[in-house]
């Protein structure tokens, strides 16, 4: 929706102007700041998405101008919030529901921010108490990074505000390369600019006007509404937040792969109002069509429930003539090449559409990866695969099995940190992955709340928002609605939620049984197919190589290995090569 911007303790109204231009592109319909007091000053770029007037232009301002918020997401209780500060007596004088935001915040400060269901970053100034409020959504789906040199701060959406309010005398944090590595991405708190770090999911600040950090508080997720939990309630929960998070003012669409997540929104959707919209998805080259197979899928789909639908060509000359482009938008390396298809499929979007759905956060409440289950059978069997471990004749064995294997441990959470990293994680470095696992939960729900909460929130919702906001496009993610979470805490039968069971009965009550069977393989490009070929390689291995002669000394030793001499990688280490390409790319570009 918007890209906001903070600076604490700064006297510069060039640099917060720096800022707010360097995220335009969060928001194209309008930029403006307002200095809050003699050192604080707010900003915002505003993406048009309910009430189309300027009356919701940011800052947004209470009557009495005594209470200022800057905001980026959308509210999907905002009608019922909404009617619960009318019956305080509070006024509005519009119907959206950055003013709602601003009210309730303004009449119940941290008190209630728990009681907001949707995805938002924002900053909030109390005059009257001289108090800012910072705070990241629980699910992480709106970024949001910081700046701290004493008492004085600098909030953003990207790090580029950031940098662009300090001139960009920011060194690279070398730190970052370990969890780069093994899991395409940063730690959760950190960045790969040093002393940038992030706002965590579910995290609110507190600080006064001098910029002292008064108190951090936690956001919880609700106790689900219903203690009886069946297909009727997961379908009739999921249906209400998909109306939510279709509710727009500018055109909605979708990014449909033809997989059962995607299917299943779709198909509510269309059963709900009987209205087609623009849905997008990619096609690769015909030759690799029969195992990338999304195209055909979507448009089975398609026979039962319309829609004017978008094929996206991604070819090769695609990737490499769009790959300057698509890497100056980056602002944070994330090794993943669903990025690059993300960020062409909002390319043509922005041409239909202001809203782009999207099945992202299904995988990771409802045990839709293969680790899940592998990791399921393990919990039942624990001493049958440390025996396959130990004795088994691993050659006999599928690679995806020789994986599961290796990543075997006598600590449940390290079995499986091991099992969703790209390899194994020498010993030496658990520590500090294992400082992020979750520990409130029984084994298998610690790792689905592990792949919520490290992988979807750095990763996925990373690249989906990324893509989208370069393209001045909102993404939504109806799966991570607030009562879904809430449903899939309250669910103590752990066999319900693994392998997306809920998800698969509604299609095929639908008779879609095809697409909720099809086989899962993930949303990227054909990396096995193209390293097969010497001119690809030479494209992304030069680059590499390049880097390691700079950054080598920093990385794992694995990692440097591997950068120094691509040419020797072995077959299954394309995801890892990609992973570095992509971290050679945007050095390059950030030097």
């Amino acid at each position: 929706m918007c890209g906001i911007n903070v600076m604490i303790n700064a006297d510069s109204e060039k640099s917060i102007e720096m800022m707010m231009n360097a995220t335009v592109h969060r928001g194209p319909d309008h930029s403006g700041f307002s200095r809050v007091s003699d050192n604080i000053f707010f900003a915002g770029n505003r993406l048009k998405i309910l009430d189309l007037s300027d009356a919701s232009n940011q800052p947004i301002w209470n009557k009495e101008k005594d209470a200022v918020l800057i905001w980026n997401g959308a509210l999907y209780n905002y009608q019922d919030l909404r009617n619960e500060l009318l019956n305080l007596g509070c006024e509005f004088t519009g119907s959206c529901d950055s003013e709602v935001l601003l009210n309730w915040l303004n009449y119940f400060g941290t008190e209630k921010i728990s009681a907001l269901k949707g995805m938002f970053a924002f900053a909030f100034a109390d005059l009257k108490k001289k108090q800012i409020f910072i705070a990241r959504d629980i699910s992480g789906e709106k970024p949001l990074y910081f700046f701290q040199n004493d008492k004085n701060w600098f909030f953003s959406s990207e790090t580029k505000g950031i940098l662009a309010g300090n001139d960009g005398q920011l060194s690279i944090n070398t730190t970052q390369f370990l969890p780069y590595y093994y899991y395409r991405h940063s730690f959760p708190d950190s960045s790969f600019y040093q002393q940038i770090s992030q706002v965590l999911p579910g995290e609110i600040m507190v600080l006064d006007f001098s910029g002292k950090l008064l108190s951090k508080l936690r956001m919880g997720i609700p106790h689900f509404k219903s203690n009886h939990l069946d297909q009727n309630v997961f379908e009739e929960t999921l249906k209400d937040a998909v109306l939510k998070n279709f509710n727009a003012e500018r055109p909605v669409g979708m990014v449909l792969s033809g997989g059962a997540d995607s299917s299943l929104l779709y198909s509510l959707w269309y059963e709900e109002t009987g209205q087609p919209l623009n849905t997008f998805n990619v096609a690769l080259e015909k030759k690799y069509q029969s195992k990338y197979n999304d195209p055909y899928f979507a448009k089975y789909l398609g026979k039962k429930y319309p829609s004017f639908h978008h094929e996206i060509l991604v070819s090769q000359s695609d990737l490499q003539d769009n790959w300057p482009e698509y890497i100056k938008s980056l602002d944070q390396p994330i090794g993943d090449s669903a990025g690059f298809l993300t960020w062409m499929v909002a390319k043509t979007a922005k041409e239909k559409v202001k809203v782009l759905i999207s099945g992202a956060g299904a995988d990771e409440l409802f045990g839709g990866y293969n680790r899940h289950r592998a990791f399921n059978q393990y919990l039942k069997h624990p001493k049958i695969f440390n025996f396959l471990k130990a004795f088994g004749p691993t050659f006999l064995f599928p690679a995806s099995w020789k994986k599961v294997l290796q990543s075997i441990h006598q600590n449940p959470d390290l079995t499986f940190i091991q099992m969703a990293a790209l390899q194994p994680i020498p010993d030496q470095f658990l520590a500090e992955f294992q400082r992020w696992y979750p520990q409130d939960e029984s084994p298998i729900k610690n790792a689905l709340e592990w792949d919520r909460t490290f992988y979807l929130v750095n990763d996925i919702l990373k690249i989906h928002d990324n893509a989208c906001m370069a393209h001045g496009i909102e993404g939504r993610s109806p799966y991570l609605d607030m009562d879904l979470l809430s449903m899939v805490q309250a669910q103590s039968d752990n066999d319900n939620l693994i392998g997306k069971k809920f998800i698969k009965t509604a299609l095929q009550n639908r008779g879609l049984g095809k697409i909720a069977h099809r086989k899962k393989l993930g949303f990227g490009l054909p990396l096995l197919e193209w390293f097969e070929e010497k001119e690809f390689r030479k494209w992304v291995f030069d680059p590499i190589r390049e880097m390691e002669k700079t950054w080598g000394p920093d990385f794992p030793p694995e990692m440097r290995k591997l950068a120094a001499d691509p040419e020797r990688s072995e077959k299954k280490q394309f995801l890892q090569l990609w992973n570095l390409f992509i971290l050679a790319s945007w050095l390059k570009n950030n030097e």
